[in-house]
């Protein structure tokens, strides 16, 4: 794609960065048949390539946003479908978040859209103001249909049934392996998933200190900066973001690490960025040493003897969250770990559809996100599983509110077959139709 951008313009960072990604596109449009929202909603500008021109027409005319760029872009769920799809290599990713950036410095939303946004980028960052949030909307959901704006009705109905004690274990501490260490790992035990399933956490320190890890809670890593990062917040984002890299850094250069390990994929996506995000900053040097060790779980797992085991006579239906499958393009460790545990791994059809989750997505978003949930629920539970398992919490919560099945993180799942507890969802959320085999 040609571009005329001046001189003056290439000087900022970003737009050099986007000039960059607009020349790689050759609006083949490959990229509209991945796209979610070009599926649901059948317009050429809900299409990334749409999105590419708005974008380039915006920044190289250095114009303020108007409503319709900024209605397309909000609509773009960040899934990344594209990127695995386009042929040219076009960092969409790289791209839209610029384009969010540049919103948020010069285009004024109604009131209603800046409060929420306010409201969001300071809650749920923080697990302590969210998990009050959380028991303010359970108290409200009956009331949720008297709601007026249907992102309202979202926040409450995102409300989960039990809302869990706080976890001693995402404290800053070091847990000791249980064989002879093999590796010295730190985990990003993140912000909203300690307020919404703290199994999670709690699962994945047991099956890395049972496989020889010793896992660091290091003090002053928190939230990764997503939310905010993708909402065009930038410097809010990049102020928590930092406090990560900090921390971590300081781990690095004491007793070392060999891995982050992050069993969030949509943090991941985030942290293995960081030395972009802070390429032009003085924390560069840094953030680049953080996002060389950043990994998925499932990475580090293929990296340590996962017992092989028995077959478990249960289906696991594998939900790939995009931010993992294309964010990170990690496709297949996941469910060959699940295999290996022996479990029977099946997947729905259109897995690399996004669920409509996308972080805030379904709660800024809650029509688009809603048609999305209702076509993953119906794919994953027409391969009839036990259980669905998933990477990611923003996809358990979404597509746990679509159904009876259970789901679980797949963490959940390798703790259990290597001696650790029955995941609490498969009891809790124990369903009929699904008989629940036990572990022999």
């Amino acid at each position: 794609m040609q571009t005329t951008f001046t001189e003056k313009q290439l000087q900022d960072p970003g737009i050099q960065r986007s000039n960059e990604i607009l020349r790689n596109c050759v609006h083949c449009g490959f990229c509209t048949a991945t796209c979610p929202t070009y599926q649901v909603l059948g317009d050429e500008l809900d299409s990334p390539r749409g999105r590419i021109y708005l974008i380039k027409d915006m920044l190289e005319n250095d114009r303020d946003p108007d409503a319709k760029t900024v209605k397309h872009i909000d609509r773009c769920l960040s899934c990344l479908a594209c990127m695995t799809t386009c042929p040219s290599g076009v960092h969409y990713m790289h791209l839209v978040d610029h384009a969010r950036d540049y919103i948020e410095q010069r285009y004024k939303r109604p009131f209603s859209d800046r409060a929420l946004r306010w409201v969001l980028a300071r809650i749920l960052p923080y697990p302590m103001r969210f998990r009050m949030a959380l028991v303010g909307a359970k108290l409200g959901r009956p009331f949720a249909r008297l709601m007026p704006d249907a992102r309202l009705r979202a926040m409450l109905e995102m409300a989960p049934k039990k809302i869990p004690p706080v976890s001693r274990n995402d404290d800053p501490q070091s847990f000791v392996p249980e064989v002879p260490r093999v590796k010295r790992v730190a985990l990003m035990t993140g912000c909203a998933q300690r307020a919404l399933n703290t199994d999670i956490n709690d699962a994945t320190i047991r099956l890395l200190t049972r496989l020889g890890c010793e896992v660091v809670v290091a003090e002053g890593a928190g939230c990764c900066g997503a939310l905010t990062h993708h909402m065009g917040k930038t410097t809010e984002s990049h102020a928590t973001a930092a406090k990560n890299i900090r921390a971590w850094a300081r781990e690095m250069d004491g007793e070392g690490l060999d891995a982050i390990v992050i069993n969030t994929s949509g943090c991941g996506t985030t942290v293995k960025d960081y030395g972009h995000m802070f390429r032009n900053e003085p924390l560069a040097a840094d953030a680049k040493r953080v996002s060389e060790i950043a990994m998925d779980v499932s990475e580090v797992l293929m990296q340590l003897d996962v017992p092989e085991g028995a077959d478990k006579e249960m289906v696991v239906a594998y939900h790939a969250a995009c931010s993992l499958q294309h964010g990170q393009q990690i496709k297949t460790y996941p469910k060959d770990l699940l295999k290996r545990a022996g479990f029977t791994v099946v997947e729905p059809s259109d897995a690399h559809l996004c669920c409509g989750s996308a972080g805030t997505y379904n709660l800024m978003q809650p029509e688009i996100s809603r048609k999305l949930k209702d076509r993953k629920v119906r794919t994953l539970e027409a391969k009839q599983p036990n259980v669905i398992a998933a990477g990611n919490i923003g996809c358990m919560m979404q597509i746990g509110s679509g159904t009876k099945l259970p789901i679980v993180h797949t963490v959940e799942l390798l703790d259990w077959a290597t001696g650790g507890p029955q995941p609490p969802a498969m009891i809790e959320d124990f369903n009929p139709r699904s008989e629940i085999p036990r572990l022999r």
